[in-house]
């Protein structure tokens, strides 16, 4: 008869594999991916927003020019060229490559900056909008559009999943 520890490790692996299941699916499927990058990217602007000391702001920023570097690339490479000329785009995808631009030029401002003064902190708030602003356009046109193409979103997910290992080894 299983006891209770049996019971309890029998659930937590049947919900492990539950969880590893849905994260393997959500990575493989392009969509899923970036949005999960989003929210994590969101999150760490609110904890900038909260964040009072020096180092703590730095720690944050460090990640959140990571994240974003790591991101724009795999939008660059893989997924706005195959949205492009799945959907013969000639207005979301260079609108979205402007704004990345002017993020990577925030990022390359606050990077390696201490934090101090009125100016970062109004740098890496002026990012978090600019991102703020990107991400709902995405969202609500260019994955909608997305979704309703013929763009293999899980192929492309895995081409992107792949990449962005790379990338974070590199780092």
């Amino acid at each position: 008869m299983p006891t209770a520890s049996t019971k309890t490790t029998t659930t937590s692996a049947k919900r492990s594999s539950t969880a590893t299941k849905r994260t393997t699916a959500r990575q493989q499927d392009a969509i899923a991916m970036l949005k999960e990058d989003h929210k994590k990217v969101s999150a760490l602007f609110e904890d900038f927003e909260k964040a009072r000391s020096a180092n703590r702001k730095k720690q944050i920023v460090a990640t959140i020019c990571q994240e974003l570097t790591v991101h724009a690339q795999l939008e660059e490479e893989i997924f706005y060229p195959a949205f492009k000329a799945a959907l013969k785009d000639k207005e979301l995808v260079p609108e979205a490559t402007v704004e990345h631009a002017s993020v990577k030029d925030l990022i390359a401002q606050v990077r390696d900056q201490e934090p101090g003064g009125e100016d970062y902190d109004a740098k890496v708030k002026v990012m978090g909008e600019f991102v703020k602003h990107h991400v709902k356009e995405e969202q609500n046109e260019m994955f909608a559009k997305a979704k309703k193409s013929k763009l293999d979103l899980v192929e492309l997910g895995r081409q992107m999943a792949e990449r962005k290992q790379q990338l974070l080894t590199a780092h």
